[in-house]
């Protein structure tokens, strides 16, 4: 005989919370639709379901459950903080300001509120309205360590250094093993011309973390310890999952080129599209490439070390493969795959490119291409250098040399421009190498 258990509304709201808070998603969303059937209009039913579908990237679903609830209170604020925050995510910046303000108007004293219409004043430029909105959210939060860390990184963004310091340093007095201000305050010095000082800081850092791989990277490229062959995947899993979210709008306001040029060099080399070839994207971030690769490609994989990214480039539904794996490793395991495999500012977090060209050499079919972008050091400069920025610069020369010693023939080079950073054009090496023989 099978035993039927009856909750009440609240008791399965309790358990569809306790699902929720501990990553069993599918369990949760099962019990907050079935308060639903029974209560179409429980608001906090509505609200968490509303949050759940928004954390996964479900848009749209999110909209429609959180407009529900204004729909029902016109002026609820939270409810209108978070349609907000959905609407941001499509970079819907000025639906998203309107509801932000409706929500400060309804709750004066809405912190969060007050915190995403600064990032939505700050998307449209208008910084002073921006960093004002900060400074109330802190101010009627000052124990909000996130806050602190957000107002400081629009003040790094704005280069007002001096006051980025201030708040990272009022973040990490609230927690000091905030991952996020840590990073904040050492850029900022970096920024600032003060190498020596963020190498302390990285050192503090390490001391409260000690064995972290990432935070032992930077001390390294403050001049701090040795240079390392490459970036540990920790530190680059880390600094693009974090940046995921916001990253090709950051990237479009540096005047990104390099997925552009890169891609227009290789198609120069390659037969007109017929959608006949097996391609990589390596390092393929949000997927900037796959949409002038696809027009070649029979099979388009991408792989990236960040989940973060990988996920952002699934949205663009123009890869047939996304693969999570170290880039050098993924290429060992796929031997003679790929007529071309394109790697677009990846290589900049390997300072040795043998091990990773030598592995795309094997990667390769017979004549395929390997189409890459690095960041361009001085030719007096020593085959590599880790710069305090975490990615490593090349020398001309010794790119050349990895290739040679690889088995890879260049067939195109140029030296371009691939973004603004800090105001300044970062130059960077663009090549393209054949696999000629075995």
């Amino acid at each position: 005989m099978k035993a039927t258990v009856t909750l009440e509304i609240s008791q399965a709201f309790h358990l569809a919370r306790q699902l929720d808070k501990s990553g069993l998603a599918e369990d949760a969303e099962r019990m907050y639709r079935l308060i639903l059937a029974e209560t179409p209009e429980d608001l906090d039913a509505l609200h968490f379901l509303g949050l759940l579908c928004h954390q996964q990237g479900r848009l749209a679903e999110a909209e429609a459950l959180i407009r529900s609830i204004i729909e029902l209170h016109p002026d609820h604020a939270d409810a209108l903080n978070n349609l907000g925050n959905i609407l941001q995510g499509q970079n819907l910046d000025l639906e998203a300001e309107a509801c932000y303000r409706k929500a400060i108007a309804s709750c004066p004293e809405h912190a969060s509120a007050h915190s995403n219409l600064a990032v939505a004043l700050a998307a449209t430029e208008r910084v002073e309205e921006a960093e004002s909105a900060y400074r109330r959210a802190c101010e009627l939060a000052p124990e909000s360590v996130e806050f602190h860390c957000n107002f400081g990184n629009f003040l790094l963004r704005t280069l007002k250094l001096d006051q980025a310091v201030v708040a990272y340093q009022q973040a990490l007095a609230i927690n000091p093993r905030y991952h996020d201000a840590w990073n904040g305050l050492s850029q900022t010095l970096i920024r600032a011309g003060r190498k020596d000082l963020a190498g302390v800081v990285f050192k503090d850092w390490l001391r409260l973390c000690p064995g972290d791989q990432a935070v032992q990277y930077m001390v390294d490229a403050c001049g701090g310890g040795g240079t390392p062959c490459r970036a540990p995947d920790a530190y680059v899993q880390g600094l693009f999952d974090h940046a995921a979210a916001g990253f090709d709008r950051h990237l479009e306001k540096l005047g990104y080129r390099a997925p552009g040029l890169l891609c227009e060099a290789l198609s120069s080399l390659l037969p007109a599209p017929a959608g006949d070839l097996e391609i990589l994207d390596a390092g393929c971030g949000t997927g900037l490439c796959g949409p002038l690769l696809r027009p070649y490609a029979n099979s388009l994989t991408g792989v990236d070390l960040s989940s973060g990214m990988l996920s952002r480039a699934e949205t663009r539904d123009t890869y047939d493969t996304l693969v999570a794996a170290e880039l050098t490793d993924y290429l060992e395991r796929h031997p003679e795959s790929y007529h071309a495999i394109v790697s677009s500012d990846t290589l900049c977090y390997f300072g040795d490119l043998l091990p990773v060209l030598t592995a795309s050499f094997a990667s390769l079919k017979p004549g395929g291409y390997l189409a890459f972008t690095l960041e361009a050091a001085p030719e007096e400069a020593p085959a590599f250098r880790l710069n305090s920025n975490g990615r490593y610069v090349h020398g001309h020369t010794g790119v050349r040399g990895a290739l040679a010693s690889a088995g890879l023939e260049v067939v195109y080079y140029a030296s371009d421009t691939l973004r603004n950073e800090g105001r300044s054009p970062v130059t960077g090496h663009l090549f393209v190498a054949r696999k000629t023989h075995e």
